[in-house]
């Protein structure tokens, strides 16, 4: 952050620069990320008192910080322009004239002043005061002449347990407002308020029910200014304790990614209706540069964790050697299973994962999906640390979860299905063939990829998503229509986000946003959909998984597992054993399960809106709102996908039928 006066404050303004700085000595501080018709103030936020004050001054610190608006500065951090007030209102005022900003002895029937302030010290806060009010005004006159009008929210928070009545969450204070000209613009507010939740709180916005915005910052715009609009809004302070100044973090995350949802609906509302852009949204409000503080997060964040891929520690590294021994002496001893080792330390791990600056990202949504991301890694770790013990399945619980009655009735109406006649007796092609097929398709595509054998992997195929590099399974055999569905599952999908990952400047998409199992797999799945090579064959093949998961849990024994599979649903043996492997491999395995879950979710995404935004890596729907808006602003490229993955009817009405009745 620099250091600027006002003066040199004011001319970077009429330039069209973007900075930030601390102004006056730090007086305030003015940010300008990007030039937008929205200015955002938290004039009351400061605490600072200059030295000269505090000799005659008879109010404690917790006195002062009880009248102040404490963190309201974070409730606009996410938006491009900001102006934040750093001393104290008992300084002087901006919420009143000049004049009237310093206090003379008394304020709130307290008395604040020993005596009274001299002509010398006033004049000096009153030089501060007018300071403030020059640049604001430089900012809204570049503001109005780029934009035709601009709108100002003036945010400030209250006490609320000295009022006997219920009192709202949030208060407009429409006293000084022209409200024929911009009343429906506070309405618009009101409701966009009124959808915030909190946890553990209701939520109500009204408008002049306990404040009626008689301040200063509205009182002077409004002299000064014809086409600009000043939302003068009361948060009580529900995000912490007002009497004793504790903070509620958890509550302030979420008052402030409510804010910025609430304020971006609302000036992208007033631009659409009073501006020059018409068709302006939320996301055209927001700034479409990433800041500093979010790059160098995510590089520590990759630099971290780029190395920890689950499924190259979680596939038994003697697979071979124990399906040969398990399938030669019948079945009735369970496999042994030996894993590579973990080479990281997982306490160590977890300290740096945890003391990343996450705090310093100051956009709220953003913040809130990194958070998801540590949060994520660190049950990961947990997973891999407890790989071939018993604490791993329930490690595996908490970072999968399990298969609910939903998900298991779902496999169970899949598996009463038909086979298709016409695969039954498909030629198959082994990994050589199958290898061919998918470098000549990687081609096709423009996909620069590796494809090669494994002995490794329990599945058939799989991208390993470091090192841009598809493996087939050396002993897998695919039908023609297999080659096809993995085609799009493995390279349209999995390989596509890997790749279009590598590409952003952010690689929090290569590491994997949270959920991100249940979204790719879900994805990878649609995709086959799409492509008219998703088969009954295969829908119950993921059926099969959610039922393995479910015996799993159930038995707890691998062996009875695989019998029950085998028997109950008539499986040939060594599938059966790479089915009862999938979920027993680590100990307890529970991801299968999230194969069909995720299809079934993906699938009604893609019955109301564009899912092509979900392809610029490995991402979840947990945050995937964050993830279109991070696209929209600019920040970075819009994925293309390889082919049309709009909703839209298979051809095949009974396929169409099939997968509309997973619930």
């Amino acid at each position: 952050m620099r250091t600027l006066s006002e003066k040199e404050c004011i001319t970077l303004i009429k330039k069209g620069e973007c900075f930030h700085a601390e102004v006056d000595d730090g007086a305030f501080i003015i940010k300008i990320d990007e030039y937008a018709p929205i200015i955002c103030a938290a004039i009351h936020n400061g605490h600072r008192l200059r030295s000269d004050l505090t000799k005659t001054f008879l109010l404690s610190k917790e006195e002062r910080f009880y009248e102040e608006d404490p963190y309201t500065d974070e409730l606009i951090s996410s938006f491009p322009i900001q102006i934040i007030g750093n001393d104290s209102r008992f300084e002087y005022d901006l919420n009143r004239a000049k004049t009237l900003s310093t206090y003379f002895k008394t304020a709130w029937n307290k008395q604040v002043w020993q005596k009274p302030l001299t002509q010398k010290q006033r004049a000096k806060s009153h030089s501060k005061h007018q300071a403030f009010y020059n640049v604001l005004e430089a900012i809204v006159t570049v503001i109005e002449k780029q934009f035709n009008n601009a709108i100002v929210f003036d945010i400030h928070s209250y006490n609320y347990k000295r009022i006997e009545k219920d009192s709202p969450t949030f208060n407009i204070g429409g006293g000084q407002i022209d409200v024929e000209r911009w009343g429906n613009v506070v309405n618009q507010f009101e409701k966009q308020l009124n959808k915030i939740e909190l946890p553990n709180l209701n939520v109500r916005a009204a408008t002049d029910e306990i404040f009626h915005g008689r301040g200063y910052l509205i009182t002077h715009i409004n002299a000064h200014f014809d086409n600009t609009l000043v939302l003068p809004t009361e948060v009580k302070k529900v995000f912490m304790n007002e009497a004793s100044g504790e903070l509620y973090p958890l509550v302030l995350e979420e008052l402030k990614a409510g804010f910025k949802n609430a304020i971006s609906e609302t000036a992208a509302f007033f631009v659409r209706r009073y501006g020059k852009r018409k068709k302006t949204q939320k996301a055209d409000i927001l700034s479409s540069t990433i800041s500093a503080e979010v790059l160098d997060l995510d590089k520590k964040l990759f630099s971290l964790c780029k190395s920890i891929e689950t499924l190259n520690f979680i596939n038994p590294v003697n697979l071979i050697a124990q399906r040969n021994k398990f399938l030669k002496k019948n079945s009735h001893v369970s496999p042994s299973f030996n894993y590579k080792q973990l080479n990281l330390d997982p306490y160590k791990f977890k300290e740096n994962l945890y003391n990343l600056p996450v705090s310093e990202i100051n956009d709220a949504d953003i913040q809130q999906l990194y958070r998801h991301v540590i949060d994520n890694l660190a049950s990961k770790i947990n997973l891999l640390t407890t790989i071939g013990t018993d604490d791993f399945v329930y490690n595996s619980l908490k970072y999968y979860g399990e298969p609910s009655p939903s998900d298991i009735a779902n496999a169970r109406f899949l598996l009463h299905l038909n086979d298709d006649e016409l695969e039954k007796n498909e030629e198959l092609l082994g990994a050589d063939g199958a290898i061919d097929y998918f470098k000549s398709q990687a081609k096709e595509w423009g996909l620069n990829c590796k494809i090669e054998k494994s002995a490794k992997i329990v599945a058939k195929a799989m991208v390993n998503n470091e090192k841009a590099l598809l493996l087939i399974n050396k002993e897998a055999l695919f039908t023609q229509k297999e080659l096809h569905a993995f085609a799009y599952h493995e390279l349209g999908i999995h390989m596509l986000t890997t790749i279009n990952a590598k590409k952003h400047p952010l690689k929090v998409f290569s590491l994997g946003l949270a959920g991100n199992t249940h979204t790719q797999e879900g994805i990878a799945l649609y995709s086959e959909y799409c492509s008219g090579s998703l088969t009954t064959k295969r829908l119950k093949t993921i059926a099969l998984r959610v039922i393995a998961v479910q015996y799993m849990l159930e038995h707890g024994d691998f062996v009875k597992t695989y019998h029950a599979l085998m028997n109950e649903f008539n499986l040939d043996k060594e599938f059966a054993f790479t089915l009862t492997t999938r979920v027993y491999r680590g100990g307890g395995f529970t991801k299968d399960y999230l194969y069909l879950k995720g299809f079934r979710d993906v699938l009604n995404l893609a019955k109301e809106s564009s899912i092509d935004n979900l392809l610029v890596g490995k991402t979840g729907l947990l945050d995937f709102n964050v993830v279109s808006e991070i696209v929209e602003r600019g920040m970075i490229t819009k994925p293309k996908p390889l082919f049309d993955l709009t909703y839209k009817s298979s051809g095949d009405k009974v396929l169409d039928f099939v997968v509309n009745s997973i619930k």
